[in-house]
């Protein structure tokens, strides 16, 4: 395999059906990764060969339900693995379940501070930011849809809202943290869901390819998150010093490492990490059936808690936050009077907060209101006020 070129390594995926022709490998360089060099195939044919064959074999002998049992109880990192795990998946666990070897615990330590310093900002860009950017993401709206946990909207709903969140907790990777076994699960339900969405009719009938949640779609999914809060920040002029963002992306870099994605994918500055999402996120964005069911049940969670701020002004911050392009795609209803107070009194409100400025808004606790709002939402995480409960999928969405 080593000795292929680009060319036959097109060839052969497209012979095994997981290239299209109307969809050819990008040229791809690794030289401002981690890593620092690389392979050069696209990651869009690059999935988990770690924890793939894994899963398949785990659902193939039914043992997924007994799995969920036991990991039911495994939630801090310093937990020991649970007892009655299948052999082969402790093997695996104890391989991937720890930080990489060039994870820098004063990176992490000051990353767990910024967060603390910048919730404000954290709270809503992940929420109405990232959260909402992700139904305009159409693969990402499709498989979130067709899976399983598509069955449960609301509940998948407020699970999408926590990613963000269960990252920036004090003690993400410590161990008395929760980040590393969160990841470790999540990257178990890729693996799952990469062998049972391709069996969904539903799903297959809007796919653009043969297997979901490559490594380009997690690298999707790091831009809609990571890459998009620290651009927004940087827009609204938000003070973070150049040491605080370095540690901003060192905690992501970290967290789509456990995830399974190589180092010659992961961007190792924030300016490789722009160029990356213009390559591979920005593109993309567009609207999708599915995508409007998931944005409509999001909106409709955030506002059940509201605390007294309209619809209304709620579609306009996304609108901000997004772009008026998204807005139209997701058929959000203007509201000019909101539009106006949004764009002129939240840099009044960041300055205020940030010591910039001595003058308050005079809408200041109407938006301090909006912020806890969106904070109690994080923290309550669904249905849970202790962690993010996370299941191995064993089937699809139902029919119907």
């Amino acid at each position: 395999m080593q000795n292929l070129n680009r060319r036959s390594l097109l060839s052969l995926g497209v012979a095994l059906g997981l290239v299209g022709v109307a969809n050819p490998a990008r040229a791809w360089s690794s030289t401002d990764s981690l890593a620092g060099t690389g392979s050069g195939v696209d990651p869009e044919y690059v999935w988990d060969s770690a924890t793939d064959p894994l899963m398949v074999s785990l659902l193939e002998k039914g043992q997924v339900p007994s799995v969920n049992t036991a990991m039911a109880k495994w939630v801090n990192n310093g937990d020991a693995l649970p007892s009655g795990l299948p052999a082969e998946l402790a093997a695996h666990l104890r391989t991937v379940n720890k930080l990489p070897s060039w994870a820098d615990p004063a990176k992490l330590a000051r990353a767990a501070d910024f967060n603390r310093r910048k919730d404000t900002y954290l709270f809503m860009l992940y929420g109405l930011g990232s959260g909402i950017m992700s139904t305009v993401i159409p693969r990402e709206a499709r498989s979130v849809y067709w899976s399983f946990g598509g069955a449960d909207m609301k509940d998948r709903a407020a699970k999408t809202f926590t990613f963000g969140y269960d990252l920036s907790q004090l003690d993400a990777f410590k161990p008395t943290g929760q980040f590393v076994v969160t990841a470790n699960k999540t990257r178990l339900v890729h693996g799952a869901v990469r062998h049972l969405l391709p069996q969904s009719p539903h799903w297959k009938a809007g796919a653009d390819q043969a297997v979901p949640i490559s490594v380009a779609d997690i690298l999707v999914t790091f831009h809609s998150l990571g890459t998009y809060v620290h651009r927004k920040m940087l827009d609204w002029k938000i003070p973070m010093s150049a040491a605080d963002q370095e540690a901003f992306l060192h905690s992501w870099q970290v967290a789509i490492y456990l995830l399974g994605v190589p180092e010659e994918y992961i961007p190792k500055t924030w300016a490789a990490a722009e160029a990356q999402s213009a390559q591979v996120l920005t593109p993309i964005l567009a609207p999708t059936p599915e995508g409007l069911d998931l944005a409509e049940v999001l909106l409709g969670l955030t506002a059940e808690i509201d605390l007294g701020v309209t619809r209304g002004f709620l579609n306009e911050f996304v609108r901000y936050a997004l772009s008026n392009e998204v807005g139209d795609w997701l058929k959000l209803p203007r509201d000019y009077a909101a539009a106006a107070l949004v764009r002129t009194v939240w840099p009044a409100f960041i300055l205020f907060r940030e010591g910039l400025s001595p003058v308050m808004p005079g809408t200041f606790y109407m938006f301090d209101q909006f912020v806890r709002a969106l904070a109690m939402l994080f923290l309550n995480k669904g249905s849970s006020s202790t962690t993010t409960p996370i299941t191995i999928p064993t089937g699809n969405r139902p029919a119907g």
